[in-house]
C-alpha cells in the first residue's frame, strides 16, 4: 500500500478492467445495449474506457454531468431523470445537445412541454415507468398518455424506461427483474397501440442486471459494477475480488476490542442500507465490522480473540455505497500491482444540477 497521506480513495485498475470486459461481454452475448450510469465514478477515465469496451454510450443523473461527459468527448447521453426544464437549464441543454446525442426522461405531460418549451426539439425522450420502486414514473398502461403529450409537443419519443431500485435487498434481484419486465412489455405495448415504435426500452442495475429479461428489453444501465462496494458483496453480487474500489485509511486508536480509523462519513458516506452488517467492509479483515461511524473517524469491531491492526497500520475499507463516497473525492488514486500509476480526476464531483 502506497504511503500517501491517508485517507484517499484508491482504484485498482486491473480489476476495474475486468469487471468492465465481464459486463462488456455479458451484455454483448444477449444482444443488450450497454449504457452504464456515470453517476457511480464521475470520471472521464473511466467513461472512456467504459466506452471503448463497447458502451453505446452514458446514463447520467444530471444536466450538469452531462455537461462534464459531453465536453469530454462522451457523444450519446441519456438523463434517466423526469427533469422539469426552466429557461436557465433549457439553454444548457440547447448546448449539450449541440456537443451530444441526448435522450431526457419524462413521466408527465407537463415536463415534456417544458422540456421543448425552453430546450427545442433536438432532445429525444424517454418515458418512465415505475415498475415498483415507487419513486418517479407512471403506471405502465399510462406510458402511452405521457408519450402523445410529448409528441403533441414537437419531441421524438424514443421509448420507455424504469429503474428497478427495490432490488437492492437480500434475495429481491430476480423477483424485482421479473417485475421489470412485466411492466417494460405493458408500457411498450401502450406505446404501439397509440402509433408509437419504442425502439428502446431499457432498465436494469447492477443487483438486477444478471436476471435481465432480454425479451422484455434491449438496454440496461447498471452503474456501481465498475467498483462494485460493500452491499454488492453482501448481496452476493460480487466477492472482494471483484471490488476495484477502497478507502485506504490509518489505525489511529486501539482499544480491548477496536480499532479507530482516520476515514469516517466525511470520506466513505453515511449510507447504510438496514440489512447490512455495517458502515462498510474491510476485505482483509473480513470477520470485522465497522459497528460506528464519525465524521472523520471510523470504529473496527473485530470478534473476541482475534488480532487488533497495530496503531499506525494501514486498512482498506470498502465503503457500503460506492457512488456517495465518489462523490466526496476529489481524485481517484489508481494502481496497479500495489503501485500508483495515475491519479483520475473526479471530474463530474457535485455536478448536481
Amino acid at each position: 500500500m502506497t504511503h500517501l497521506p491517508t485517507p484517499y480513495v484508491s482504484v485498482d485498475v486491473d480489476v476495474l478492467d475486468r469487471g468492465i470486459a465481464r459486463m462488456a461481454a455479458f451484455t454483448r452475448e444477449r444482444d443488450l445495449a450497454l449504457r452504464p450510469h456515470a453517476k457511480t465514478h464521475k470520471c472521464l477515465e473511466i467513461a472512456r474506457r467504459q466506452l471503448a469496451a463497447g458502451a453505446v454510450g452514458l446514463t447520467v443523473a444530471t444536466v450538469a454531468e452531462a455537461e462534464v461527459f459531453s465536453a469530454g468527448g462522451c457523444e450519446d447521453l441519456f438523463i434517466a431523470y423526469p427533469l422539469w426544464v426552466d429557461q436557465a437549464r433549457g439553454a444548457r441543454l440547447r448546448e449539450v445537445a449541440a456537443r451530444a446525442a441526448v435522450r431526457v426522461g419524462v413521466d408527465s405531460a407537463e415536463s415534456a412541454q417544458a422540456l421543448a418549451r425552453h430546450a427545442g426539439r433536438d432532445i429525444e425522450v424517454m418515458v418512465e415507468i415505475d415498475s415498483g420502486h415507487h419513486r418517479s414514473g407512471v403506471r405502465p398502461a399510462d406510458a402511452a398518455t405521457v408519450a402523445l403529450a410529448a409528441d403533441k409537443a414537437g419531441l421524438r419519443v424514443r421509448g420507455v424506461f424504469t429503474f428497478p431500485g427495490h432490488g437492492y435487498g437480500p434475495a429481491l434481484a430476480e423477483g424485482v427483474a421479473a417485475e421489470e419486465a412485466v411492466a417494460l412489455v405493458e408500457a411498450a405495448d401502450a406505446l404501439r397501440a397509440a402509433g408509437f415504435e419504442p425502439d428502446v426500452i431499457s432498465g436494469g442495475s447492477t443487483p438486477t442486471a444478471a436476471w435481465s429479461h432480454v425479451a422484455a428489453l434491449n438496454e440496461i444501465r447498471p452503474g456501481v459494477y465498475v467498483f462494485n462496494d460493500a452491499q454488492q458483496v453482501e448481496l452476493g453480487v460480487c466477492d472482494f475480488g471483484d471490488v476495484s474500489l477502497a478507502v485506504v485509511a490509518t489505525v489511529v486508536s486501539r482499544s480491548a476490542d477496536h480499532v479507530i480509523l482516520d476515514a469516517g462519513g466525511k470520506v466513505l458516506g453515511a449510507d447504510r442500507s438496514a440489512w447490512a452488517t455495517g458502515h462498510g467492509r474491510l476485505p482483509d479483515l473480513p470477520d470485522a465490522r465497522i459497528t460506528a461511524l464519525s465524521e472523520h473517524h471510523a470504529t473496527v469491531t473485530v470478534p473476541p480473540g482475534a488480532e487488533l491492526p497495530e496503531r499506525g497500520s494501514r486498512l482498506r475499507v470498502v465503503p457500503n455505497h460506492v457512488c456517495a463516497t465518489v462523490n466526496l473525492a476529489d481524485e481517484l488514486i489508481v494502481v496497479s500491482g500495489g503501485e500508483v500509476v495515475d491519479r483520475w480526476a473526479v471530474a463530474a464531483r457535485g455536478a448536481n444540477t
